[in-house]
């Protein structure tokens, strides 16, 4: 297949062309800039010149494709407008890509968020893909759940012959070269604090992914998916905040500490991250696993945190 991508040189989307690659597809990447279109040939991608805005150009990439992954938003609206501007930003793109697609039968698979169809206290259980994204209102301006229409827009197309999919990506992608999601982040808080802090009694689950695994679920979503369905890229059904705190304490040799579900000290530790880092997402990958044949095959979020590339040498304490 020929494949667009949008987002490829990105942490998910450069592992996403490796696969897609490797796996013998043609695959052109969009890039706004020439450090970005040299990621891009390196990665063994074709470029498309152009950008996010250039709605007339993504159509025209998409129509020119056999498929298209897009896992791009604009960061740059990030510190002014939030995630609502980012969905904003986001909305019209998809719909491009719906108009370019339409009636083809051609997929797009885009990116979507493990906590999209609700946390547990929302479901009473874990999640699954029949779980719908949960709808938008006023009250959910400033969350992540805003994008949830980004979502609910992307399976729509299934209704106008366009064979989309979302994957919904866990809570922690990690790798060696995660730089940036919400891992990283813990990690900078507990060496700043001084210990490794897990809200209240840390029984709360997240749930992890390895890149290079969710990568193999987009190129199996994009090969064989059918129409309006939603995949969970997630390792298993989920892991005690508590547990990753105590390994990361554990590497960088600092205790794991409880915080207080206190509506001062949690905001006080965690700061933007307090609204998901209190949540539980228990969720299943049974669906994903029997209709797309995908199993994960690399370390575990635990296993990785072992491995060590998460803390340069100086992080860790002499012995």
């Amino acid at each position: 297949m020929h494949v667009f991508v949008a987002g490829g040189t990105g942490h998910s989307g450069s592992h996403i062309i490796s696969e897609l690659v490797a796996a013998g597809h043609e695959v052109t990447g969009l890039a706004r800039s020439d450090a970005a279109a040299a990621t891009l040939s390196a990665l063994g991608a074709k470029v498309h010149r152009g950008d996010l805005q250039d709605l007339d150009g993504l159509k025209e990439a998409a129509a020119d494709s056999d498929g298209v992954i897009h896992v791009a938003h604009r960061q740059d609206l990030l510190p002014s407008g939030g995630i609502d501007a980012v969905a904003a930003a986001e909305l019209p793109i998809v719909r491009a890509y719906g108009e370019a697609l339409a009636g083809t039968g051609k997929p797009l698979v885009a990116a979507g968020s493990i906590g999209s169809p609700g946390t547990a206290r929302d479901l009473g259980r874990p999640s699954t893909e029949e779980d719908p994204a949960l709808p938008v209102g006023d009250e959910h301006k400033g969350t992540l759940r805003a994008r949830n229409v980004v979502e609910a827009t992307v399976i729509g197309l299934a209704e106008r012959g366009v064979r989309s999919s979302v994957v919904r990506i866990a809570n922690i992608a990690h790798s060696t070269a995660d730089r940036a999601g919400f891992l990283p982040t813990l990690i900078a808080l507990a060496k700043e604090r001084g210990f490794a802090g897990y809200p209240g009694d840390g029984s709360n689950l997240w749930n992890a992914v390895h890149i290079r695994d969710a990568a193999s679920l987009f190129r199996l979503a994009l090969e064989k998916g059918p129409a309006g369905s939603y995949w969970h890229a997630v390792e298993g059904g989920g892991i005690p905040v508590r547990e990753i705190a105590e390994a990361i304490g554990n590497r960088l040799g600092l205790p794991a500490v409880s915080v207080p579900l206190d509506e001062l000290m949690l905001p006080g530790h965690f700061g933007f991250l307090t609204n998901i880092v209190t949540r539980s997402y228990p969720t299943s990958n049974l669906i994903t696993r029997k209709t797309l044949g995908w199993e994960p095959a690399r370390p575990g979020l635990l296993a990785d945190l072992d491995n060590g590339h998460y803390f340069p040498s100086t992080d860790v304490p002499a012995i």
